[in-house]
Order: structure tokens, then C-alpha cells, then sequence
């Protein structure tokens, strides 16, 4: 079956929490801290089961955030990297339709730095690193 796009829905957050407590170095962030709380980004499916996902925040410049990517661990099959690949292109496709000329990602994961690398993404190697206050 081919992989296939679509907006994150309500049913996914069934199913997203999960990967997030199978990846042991990820902690899930709250819903109130994803766009559109939780809703604001897209899956990859494959045959109807999804397998990745990620999240793009809008702003109110020409830039967007992709954030939060995260998959199913068990999901091992050949065309893992092929459904990675189209959840990028597909939220730089969502973003130009939107009138964005920028998107932006924080990563420090090899794979994912590589794979946006390798689809034509600018890749500052020097380190830097996230901070996050919750302030209420």
C-alpha cells in the first residue's frame, strides 16, 4: 500500500501518547503546548494505520515551526525513510499553500538532521540548545 497525508485528528490522540512513552528520550509534550491544541499538524499513514507525525506552528511572519516529529517505533518497514521524507515535503507544501516563505526545525537527533539535509534544508552543525520555561 502507498504511504498517504492527512491533518492530525482527534482519534490520533488514541494512538500519539504512546509513541511518545515507547521513545525513552522523548517526553510528550502537553496538548496545550502543540498548535491547535494537538490538532495543528499532520500523519502519515500506510494502509490507514499511522506511522508518523509532526507538528507545524504558524506564526505571524512568513515563517512556520515543524516540530514535535515523532513515529511509531515498531513501524520497521523498508519504506520508514520514504514516510519521514513526505511528512516534511507535506508541511513544506502546507506552508507554501499558507503564504509561508520559511520553515523552521530544531532537531538534534542524526537521522532526522540528515533527512532534512538531504531534502535540500540548510543545516547549521555548530551546537546550540533549547530552552523552555512553563511560567504558569
Amino acid at each position: 500500500m502507498q504511504l498517504t497525508v492527512r491533518k492530525i485528528e482527534e482519534k490520533d490522540w488514541e494512538v500519539l501518547p504512546s509513541w511518545w512513552q515507547e521513545w525513552p528520550e522523548w517526553t510528550q509534550p502537553g496538548r496545550d503546548a502543540l498548535p491547535e491544541d494537538g490538532l495543528g499538524g499532520l500523519i502519515i499513514e500506510k494502509s490507514g494505520i499511522p506511522v508518523f507525525a509532526g507538528f507545524i506552528y504558524e506564526t505571524n511572519s512568513k515563517g512556520v515551526w515543524l516540530e514535535w516529529i515523532i513515529s511509531d517505533p515498531e513501524y520497521r518497514l523498508s519504506d520508514r525513510q520514504e514516510a519521514l521524507e513526505l511528512l516534511i515535503s507535506s508541511a513544506e507544501k502546507v506552508a507554501i499553500e499558507k503564504g509561508f516563505k520559511y520553515v523552521l526545525f530544531i532537531g538534534k537527533h542524526n537521522n532526522l538532521i540528515n533527512t532534512f539535509e538531504k531534502l535540500g534544508w540548510h543545516v547549521d552543525r555548530t551546537p546550540s540548545y533549547e530552552l523552555m520555561k512553563k511560567i504558569q
